[in-house]
């Protein structure tokens, strides 16, 4: 494995905890600034902002090298994390997690480009998925640790990790990443010209609709495992690392696939799959193995989509590939939010239906994977 695409999931494995911890010491966090447990939410959706307002600005980063980027929004991490380890107040975590937000589909955008230059002839998707397992990583061992320091020292510890992880991520990009030739500026126009087109749509309305989907269901795990399958609030940190490890297992795996079956192919199966498994989990939560086992596959499926649409932006939006691959993040994050708020409305009827009220929103992400592969496949089955 080249260190050049260990040292670019180095980055993704800070964002990942970053975004994904709030979640986890959300009440501790509530608790020190004497604020509400819905208001120390909004520190979630201040992170989600700054993801979608911070991709754009790659249009602005067009002319410089790939590489000087990678090292300024790395910069950004550490710098957003450690305002956030020292804010004294409710307004300065939330500026703080904005910040923090604003490099991290910009990293993804840049860091994903630079991980197919590099890659190996006919193992573009893989060496994206190499990249993208920082972020499955993190929510298998970098999230419980952090919940875990916040628990027995403080939430500030958690963010301060993070800022100090910045380090580690700037010195190996340095030594590792090499000069990676920058792409042909066309123009701030020429950035937005790809999205004239079907395609680079139907991949952003899949990755939406299909985030959406699953986040109708996972923002609700909790209460769906102890209350309707019976385990033990202490179950629920080893529980959500077998999570993490299907999301591990469904990245890395759907990488390799996308190489040898096409990006396209390979999405479109793991989207299908999705929305059976969001069915089964409805009728099967109640029996504790069975929904812990049908978690690991939703999870390795949410996975298992996102390095081919990864993969495939980029190769849809010629002119403007720092853009695209950055968009994917923004479709992400609003699928996220999207599910979160469906999900939750669906919660009155009881701890099963936000995984029921997720199918169509997956089906949905799968037609339009499925369009994609029967119409633009062939037309994009390499970058060029």
């Amino acid at each position: 494995m080249k260190k050049s695409l260990i040292a670019l999931a180095f980055g993704t494995l800070g964002l990942g905890i970053a975004e994904f911890v709030m979640m986890g010491i959300l009440p501790d966090v509530a608790k020190d600034l004497n604020i509400s447990i819905p208001a120390a939410g909004h520190f979630i959706s201040a992170y989600a902002l700054g993801v979608c307002a911070g991709a754009p600005i790659l249009t602005l980063a067009r002319k410089y090298p790939l590489k000087h980027v990678l090292l300024v929004l790395v910069a950004l991490i550490m710098f957003g994390n450690i305002c956030a380890a020292m804010a004294p107040n409710y307004w300065v975590l939330l500026a703080a997690r904005f910040i923090s937000g604003l490099p991290h589909g910009a990293y993804f955008g840049v860091g994903s480009i630079v991980a197919e230059k590099l890659a190996d002839k006919g193992r573009g998707s893989e060496a994206v998925s190499i990249m993208v397992a920082g972020m499955t990583i993190a929510n298998l061992f970098g999230v419980p640790l952090g919940t875990s320091l916040s628990a027995m020292i403080s939430w500030r510890v958690t963010f301060l990790l993070v800022g100090i992880w910045g380090l580690v991520i700037l010195y190996y990009i340095w030594r590792w990443v090499p000069h990676v030739e920058g792409l042909k500026d066309t123009g701030f126009k020429g950035q937005f010209r790809f999205l004239k087109t079907p395609a680079p749509w139907l991949i952003l309305g899949a990755t939406a609709l299909g985030n959406g989907g699953v986040f109708c269901w996972y923002s609700y795990i909790n209460p769906l495992l102890t209350n309707v399958s019976g385990f033990s609030a202490a179950s629920i940190t080893p529980l959500m690392i077998l999570a993490g490890f299907g999301m591990v297992i469904g990245n890395l795996v759907s990488g390799r696939l996308s190489d040898r079956y096409t990006p396209g192919r390979v999405g479109t199966v793991s989207q299908a799959l999705i929305c059976v498994v969001l069915l089964l989990i409805f009728f099967l939560s109640p029996y504790k193995w069975l929904s812990v086992l049908l978690m690991c596959i939703c999870t390795a499926g949410l996975f298992a989509v996102s390095s081919p649409e990864q993969i495939l932006i980029i190769r849809v939006a010629k002119g403007g590939e720092l853009l695209g691959a950055a968009s994917v993040q923004i479709a992400f994050n609003f699928g996220n939010a999207i599910g979160a708020y469906v999900g939750g409305l669906a919660i009155s009827e009881g701890y099963r239906y936000p995984a029921l009220t997720g199918v169509p929103l997956a089906f949905g992400g799968f037609i339009l994977f499925f369009i994609f592969y029967k119409k633009y496949q062939t037309k994009y089955q390499s970058h060029t």
